[in-house]
């Protein structure tokens, strides 16, 4: 993750709303990142649980989840700063998905960008 260590939540945070500005990439994120929640949590069910089931529905979560971001953020005018490896992608993405997009939601900025829609 090299220069944003060791504050990655604080260097998200600076351009998230600028990342997250078309409303198609809005509606994405607020359907796609709850998702991504409940995958992640389904999938450490499975692992504590030695289930195959919710694995498997737990991996397919998550990669359905971010398919859909990935999809909203090429709509983006100001696009994310690319990952620099799979350290900073796992990274970055645990915390947006956990941490950022939460507070982008219930800061208000979510609506904001909504409202700003163009």
């Amino acid at each position: 993750m090299g220069k944003r260590l060791p504050n990655l939540h604080a260097w998200q945070w600076r351009t998230y709303s600028d990342n997250h500005q078309h409303p198609t990439n809005l509606i994405l994120h607020i359907i796609a990142v709850p998702i991504f929640i409940v995958a992640a949590l389904t999938l450490v069910n499975g692992l504590f649980t030695f289930s195959f089931r919710p694995l498997v529905l737990g991996v397919i979560g998550l990669l359905a989840s971010l398919a859909l971001q990935a999809q909203g953020h090429k709509l983006e005018a100001v696009q994310p700063e690319p990952f620099s490896g799979r350290k900073d992608a796992i990274g970055r993405l645990l915390v947006e998905q956990f941490v950022t997009f939460p507070r982008f939601v219930l800061s208000g900025r979510w609506w904001r960008n909504w409202r700003q829609r163009k």
